[in-house]
């Protein structure tokens, strides 16, 4: 998946902008202003799961022994080239473990849910769970538009805002400039544009990945976006979701990434996640999706083919 040519979409040309600055330059520039330099590749790919595991309940931290424990369990329960389980079971397991990036660490969190203290995403309300019955399902495939943004090449479901850690892909890049700074994932080479110290948009004018200010608290920058087109941005979220981001360069290898999620409509409480990212050496690769991808082209075909069986 980490495999590509040069990107020619044009929501990558803004990032390409950005990135086409000096390193030397952004960073005097970041000096200038006193605020710490958060730019380099990021990697959040990580082992600790979202929410707290029924074997951690009433557990926030593990042990370093039961760390490297759970480590080890969760490597042997995801490796894809087990051949155990018959045919089916092997064919499901997809691609081979090498093209698999759910990362080789987990930090010593039972869960990336914070907040609650419980680490688990609070209850959805009855709105909610009426809402999401409208929301796009894999037996649909009548046409592409009833199919999820993620699969379409538009939105990487890792990417965000915000970001959560999946099966490839986790890496952002950070690059600030006087005034703005720029998030660009890898997964769908999504760039998020951040206007500094500025307001948010009128109420009536949406985005699909929200429209995303932001400011210094300290150390830390802070990130707030609202104005989402659609609702289930973010795990079933309405259009009125309000995210806030805060990126915390904890040493010269480690960035903190919190987002608290906050929808009344859709949970009964707001809830904050908490992760490490770390310093990549390695470069961003463009990930070679579009609309009119081989994939989903197949899953049309496939929805004709069952509509003619079903014709018979």
């Amino acid at each position: 998946m980490r495999k590509g040519m040069l990107s020619r979409c044009g929501v990558a040309g803004v990032a390409l902008l950005a990135l086409v600055m000096s390193s030397s330059r952004v960073t005097q520039a970041a000096d200038a202003d006193r605020h710490p330099d958060l730019q380099g590749v990021w990697s959040f790919a990580t082992l600790t799961p979202l929410e707290r595991p029924a074997e951690f309940a009433g557990k926030a931290e593990l042990t370093a022994e039961e760390a490297a424990e759970f480590v080890k369990r969760s490597l042997e329960r995801s490796d894809k080239d087990r051949r155990d389980g018959g045919g089916a079971a092997d064919v499901s397991r997809a691609y081979n473990d090498f093209w698999w990036d759910y990362g080789s660490s987990a930090s010593r969190q039972t869960s990336l849910v914070v907040d609650p203290p419980d680490g688990r995403i609070p209850a959805m309300t009855e709105s909610a769970r009426l809402r999401a019955t409208g929301y796009p399902r894999d037996d649909r495939n009548d046409n592409p538009e009833e199919r999820g943004l993620a699969e379409r090449c538009i939105i990487g479901f890792n990417s965000g805002p915000p970001m959560m850690p999946s099966a490839y892909n986790n890496n952002v890049q950070l690059v600030q400039s006087p005034g703005t700074v720029v998030i660009v994932n890898e997964m769908i080479h999504s760039a998020r544009v951040v206007r500094l110290g500025g307001t948010h948009l009128p109420a009536d004018m949406r985005i699909l990945t929200g429209d995303s200010v932001g400011h210094w608290d300290g150390d830390t920058l802070v990130v707030d976006t609202t104005n989402f087109l659609k609702a289930g941005s973010v795990r079933g979220s309405s259009r009125d979701l309000h995210l806030v981001e805060r990126f915390t360069r904890v040493n010269d290898k480690t960035l903190r990434y919190q987002f608290t999620v906050d929808d009344p409509t859709t949970w009964t409480q707001p809830w904050t996640v908490s992760m490490p990212m770390s310093l990549s050496e390695e470069p961003m690769y463009e990930y070679a999706c579009h609309e009119g991808n081989h994939g989903l082209m197949g899953i049309l075909k496939g929805g004709r083919f069952k509509d003619s069986e079903s014709a018979r």
